[in-house]
């Protein structure tokens, strides 16, 4: 692996980590595609520049990161408000993506981290977010939501372990259904991420040991951190700008376009 192979797939990382278009399908097909070899470009690689776009999100919700974090020793009281029951909310929604997490062991990754995979959830998603326009009456904010609707949000994030779903995708989707206005749905999904993507890279950095971080190693996985932390911070701002005033119907055509381009190279 290269430095200009680290660049792109950083690149790839940091546009749709937040775009509801799935960051892992896109690792896996930018790989199979361009030809490079899967096992040596694996899943430690991708945690690296999942660590970026957990920076770019860290950065661009530093306000209300750094609140919720003061706010943390307020959630064990019997009544809590504002931040404080916003984080717990947080918390709620992390339980289901760590239950899955110990369940999704080497196999079922490797079983699921194929093209083939992404044809299927690409256009599962692309219905989902065509049905969640259509049924949504976008009449709430994220502050509203209940602890129950906080778990099955974080179940919706938990589904994105498959690649090809989407972690914001998933949960802006369910958000959507519930009632919630886009952007604040966003902002929920985003500030959820966070927690899942530290106990990714925790994940991630115990796989790989101290044999991962040769001197070599160490300057692609910065490379590929740095430009999806970048590019992931301007994705971040342009798209929730975006859902204040769109759908998500233009994502839904593209993930069917997707799809179809998959599995007509599939097919080849």
């Amino acid at each position: 692996m290269t430095v200009v192979h680290a660049a792109v797939l950083g690149l790839v990382q940091g546009v749709t980590e937040f775009l509801p278009i799935s960051s892992s399908a896109h690792l896996i097909l930018a790989r199979a595609f361009l030809g490079w070899d899967a096992a040596q470009l694996g899943l430690s690689f991708d945690i690296a520049c999942h660590l970026g776009t957990l920076m770019a999100i860290v950065i661009y919700f530093r306000d209300e990161a750094g609140r919720l974090a003061r706010a943390v020793p307020r959630m064990f009281r019997a009544r809590i408000t504002g931040d404080a029951r916003y984080a717990q909310l947080i918390v709620a929604g992390t339980i289901p993506v760590v239950a899955a997490g110990l369940l999704y062991t080497s196999a079922v990754e490797a079983a699921l981290r194929i093209p083939e995979v992404t044809i299927v959830t690409l256009a599962a998603g692309a219905v989902a977010f065509l049905w969640a326009d259509r049924v949504g009456d976008l009449s709430r904010s994220d502050d509203s939501l209940t602890f129950v609707e906080a778990i099955l949000l974080g179940l919706a994030q938990a589904a994105a372990l498959v690649p090809g779903v989407s972690r914001s995708g998933a949960v802006i989707v369910i958000a959507i259904v519930l009632g919630l206005r886009r952007a604040p749905a966003a902002r929920f999904a985003f500030l959820l991420g966070i927690p899942a993507m530290v106990a990714a890279g925790a994940k991630g950095a115990l796989e790989l040991g101290p044999r991962g971080f040769t001197s070599e190693a160490q300057a692609i996985f910065l490379v590929g951190a740095a430009v999806s932390a970048i590019v992931g911070y301007v994705t971040i701002k342009y798209f929730i700008q975006y859902l204040s005033r769109h759908s998500l119907t233009v994502f839904a055509w593209y993930r069917l376009a997707l799809a179809g381009i998959v599995a007509g190279w599939v097919a080849w």
